[in-house]
């Protein structure tokens, strides 16, 4: 009784840390029974728990002996499996090298005991109470969607990107992918365009009239593309009465899209590239339960532009709802759900 008093005495303070690709981002609320009493962003250009970044959260921890140091996992090697039975996890992966936990007695998630192992001695000097996997991360933030009918959804971070499918609450797959294993592909079509470059530097030094190529042939393939108009039509086909509704609770969130630059084209077709791969998964691997997706929520916690949606929607034939999120205020309302706040 007296512990519960003297705790009501003092402010709780939650330190959220999100580590991105070249920066980490902290959130942090000072919290009281009366409901929160201020918040704080930063964001530090590095990845590791430096000097400045140290001193930062140190600044806030001093204020209270009830503070909570809070990440989400970003170890590259995790997952989630549709199962929490002992005797069924290894058929859908080997975790003898992860720690893995149930949630909510319906299906797992897993991380790598090294990549753990390295997150915790990164933050040695200040602790960690609280490591979230992306997944919960997404099943806590669609969970007014999840218990519904079936429908692919993703965590999009600036480093990776979480996909899971759920029916009536039941997690039927899901993939963690890195978008850093993508940059080797990048690297190939820089190396081509910095050829084609050179070709066609070489053509005009041989003084060959580019002119005077027949066009013709050209001509004929162009008009073939008259077809691509009946695209258009798939557009005006009438939506069911339910996606109509899910439509409109998203078209707000949709309005913040943004128009791709050169950088944000590239990242967003490697985003729909990792996402098509990952639902061809599904679809072929017989250990899941796969069924044809049509409807797609997406987690956007970077900002995509436009094009990732028309990818999806153009090339997979999703109707795609976007809601944007900010992770480290979703991190810090999952810690105040494990303390019962």
């Amino acid at each position: 009784m007296l512990a519960k008093i003297f705790e009501a005495l003092y402010l709780k303070v939650f330190v959220n840390i999100i580590v991105k690709r070249a920066s980490t981002v902290v959130y942090i609320e000072l919290y009281s029974k009366k409901g929160s009493a201020d918040n704080i962003h930063a964001e530090f250009e590095t990845t590791q728990l430096d000097e400045k970044l140290l001193e930062f959260i140190e600044s806030y921890v001093r204020e209270s002996p009830y503070y909570y140091i809070a990440l989400l996992d970003y170890s590259s090697l995790q997952g989630a499996l549709p199962t929490c039975s002992k005797n069924r996890l290894p058929y859908y992966y080997d975790l003898s090298n992860c720690e893995y936990k149930c949630y909510n007695g319906k299906w797992t998630y897993y991380t790598s005991k090294s990549e753990l192992y390295e997150i915790e001695k990164t933050y040695k000097e200040t602790g960690v109470d609280f490591i979230f996997s992306p997944f919960v991360v997404l099943a806590n933030f669609f969970k007014d969607k999840i218990s519904g009918n079936l429908a692919l959804y993703a965590l999009v971070q600036d480093s990776f990107i979480s996909i899971a499918v759920f029916e009536n609450s039941k997690l039927l797959y899901a993939e963690h992918m890195d978008m850093q294993t993508t940059s080797e592909v990048d690297d190939i079509l820089l190396t081509n365009d910095i050829e084609d470059e050179e070709v066609l530097d070489l053509e005009m030094d041989s003084g060959i009239d580019l002119e005077n190529i027949d066009v013709d042939d050209t001509g004929e393939a162009l008009e073939d593309l008259s077809d691509i108009e009946d695209l258009d039509a798939i557009e005006e086909i009438e939506e069911f009465d339910e996606s109509k509704d899910v439509e409109e609770e998203f078209l707000e969130s949709d309005d913040v899209l943004q128009e791709a630059d050169d950088g944000s084209f590239n990242e967003d077709y490697q985003r729909f590239s990792l996402i098509q791969t990952s639902v061809a998964h599904f679809y072929k691997d017989e250990k899941y339960e796969s069924t044809f997706l049509e409807n797609m929520y997406i987690a956007d916690a970077v900002g995509v532009s436009s094009d990732l949606k028309k990818y999806l929607e153009e090339e997979m034939f999703l109707n795609v709802y976007i809601r944007h999120t900010e992770i480290d205020t979703e991190i810090c309302e999952l810690v105040k759900e494990e303390l019962g706040l």
